[in-house]
């Protein structure tokens, strides 16, 4: 098994530097490991891509990536643009927050990157250009924040990994990504706002509506009582706290759209957040029925309501959403035949006992796996990354007691960074093309912001609470699973000379 193990690593590698695109790279590496094996690849290998999408948590997927097309062209970023640019515009270099925020609303509702530096983006760099800031700032800002929305459910790439992982709960995981995604965000946000101050970037935004009493306090209430409507809809037993907090919801947006011109414009875009993620964790539908539910909604506020979008268009639209489609779908067919050999090959084994004979300090050990999580994402994207080194990194977190979830989301914040960094970060390269510069002039703005992002990944790995905190409050985990689950390090007990397990304090 050594030899196929050598067989696989090394087709792939030369296929990658050959520039083969890697599902194809992926296939023909395991077509050739199954060669060496002695099996039949032709038999086997189509096998295992075909049981590798028959999947019913990935039917998820297509109805999210139609409704991100269907939100992306319907006008919807402009809306949110001017709710951003009310709330933080008026700070010093606030085009720099406004871009942030809505480029991490836009992706939690879009559940694309890569739509969000082009629906953003497109609208927003231009607009920093015009008001005297930095290109290259402009694109950085913009490209690294995009990234925060694959944290914020609803998230293609967290439908992956409960795949990928075998017995991870989708709305575990939507859950676990809200507060990471908030700190990756905040953490852009303070790098942005210190460059901004250094190089004297003014405080003005698009739209920049008067703020009165009853505003502040209406969007005071709003979020307080949004609060309350998921905190009830968190326990679906309590049928009158769900009423209550669902009329106090209703009567505070009432308010808030009479009065906040901005947030009216916006709170339809807003509400879809809650459609998905309060059907979830009020059991009312499954996150694949809220797929379909979001692509309803997106058809009705594009189409219908809004009429950004024509009749006319949605055939490519429609045509776009299966190109998408049909080349996740090849990768987790092509990773799925890639992750079978490494399991015959014993790769995830070699690898797990190779880094545990490294050290016996979890610190040292998460950090060197968030170190090849980083090499990984500046050579290959996403999705295949996901699907490919879940089932190698999985059993090593496991064992040092690291949760499912918590790794996941771990692993999702890293490969972002990878989605900003050469040679194939494509929001970078979609980020340069909108704001018409190159990557060698932008790499060097993007620095600090590698920095920012680089942080806030090792508050998450490292404080298992940003990530299990509020699937417990929502039930979607068990504390005591959580609990058996929190990081142990190894001591010598000097007294018997044999290990016992301690908790690792909260950093």
């Amino acid at each position: 098994m050594g030899v196929v193990a050598l067989i696989l690593v090394l087709v792939f590698i030369l296929l990658l530097v050959m520039n083969v695109p890697i599902a194809v790279a992926i296939t023909l590496a395991g077509f050739a490991a199954i060669l060496a094996e002695g099996s039949d690849p032709s038999i086997m290998l189509a096998s295992k891509m075909a049981n590798g999408v028959h999947s019913f948590a990935l039917l998820a997927i297509p109805f999210f990536i139609l409704s991100g097309h269907l939100m992306g062209r319907g006008g919807l970023a402009r809306r949110l643009i001017g709710f951003a640019a009310t709330l933080v515009g008026r700070l010093p270099g606030g085009l720099g927050y406004v871009n942030t925020l809505t480029c991490l609303l836009f992706g939690s509702i879009s559940g694309s990157a890569a739509a969000a530096v082009s629906s953003v983006g497109g609208f927003m760099i231009p607009e920093m250009n015009r008001k005297g800031y930095g290109r290259e700032f402009n694109v950085a800002v913009t490209t690294t924040a995009a990234t925060t929305g694959l944290l914020i459910p609803p998230s293609n790439i967290m439908i992956v990994y409960s795949v990928a992982a075998g017995s991870v709960s989708i709305a575990a995981m939507f859950m676990a990504g809200l507060l990471p995604g908030i700190i990756m965000g905040l953490f852009i946000m303070i790098i942005a706002g210190i460059i901004s101050i250094y190089s004297g970037y003014r405080g003005d935004a698009i739209e920049m509506p008067k703020w009165k009493p009853i505003t502040a306090t209406a969007m005071l209430g709003f979020i307080i009582l949004l609060i309350v409507a998921f905190k009830n809809a968190w326990l679906p037993k309590a049928v009158g706290g769900v009423g209550t907090g669902l009329l106090a919801f209703g009567l505070v947006s009432i308010l808030s759209i009479l009065f906040f011109t901005t947030f009216r414009r916006a709170y339809l875009t807003l509400l879809l957040i809650l459609v998905v993620i309060g059907g979830i964790l009020g059991g009312i539908f499954t996150a694949t029925e809220a797929a379909a539910i979001a692509v309803v909604y997106a058809f009705l506020l594009s189409v219908v309501l809004y009429r950004e979008i024509k009749l006319k268009e949605l055939p490519r639209i429609l045509l776009d959403t299966g190109i998408t489609t049909a080349i996740v779908m090849l990768l987790i067919g092509a990773s799925s035949g890639m992750s079978w050999i490494m399991t015959m090959a014993n790769i995830p084994q070699t690898v797990s006992a190779a880094l545990l004979g490294l050290s016996d300090n979890p610190l040292v050990i998460l950090l060197t796996i968030n170190l090849l999580l980083l090499c990984v994402g500046t050579f290959m994207d996403m999705t295949p990354a996901v699907l490919i080194f879940t089932p190698i990194f999985l059993p090593v977190v496991v064992n040092l007691g690291m949760h499912e979830v918590h790794f996941g989301i771990m692993m999702i914040a890293n490969l972002c960074i990878g989605l900003c960094t050469p040679p194939v970060g494509t929001c970078l390269f979609i980020g340069c093309g909108v704001g018409k510069t190159t990557i060698a002039q932008v790499t060097k703005t993007m620095l600090p912001f590698f920095g920012a992002m680089i942080a806030a990944l090792m508050i998450i790995t490292y404080i298992p609470a940003t990530s299990l905190w509020l699937p417990v409050q929502t039930h979607q985990l068990k504390q005591e699973d959580v609990e058996k689950s929190t990081f142990m390090q190894m001591q010598k007990n000097e007294g018997e000379g044999e290990k016992e397990n301690i908790p690792l304090e909260v950093l």
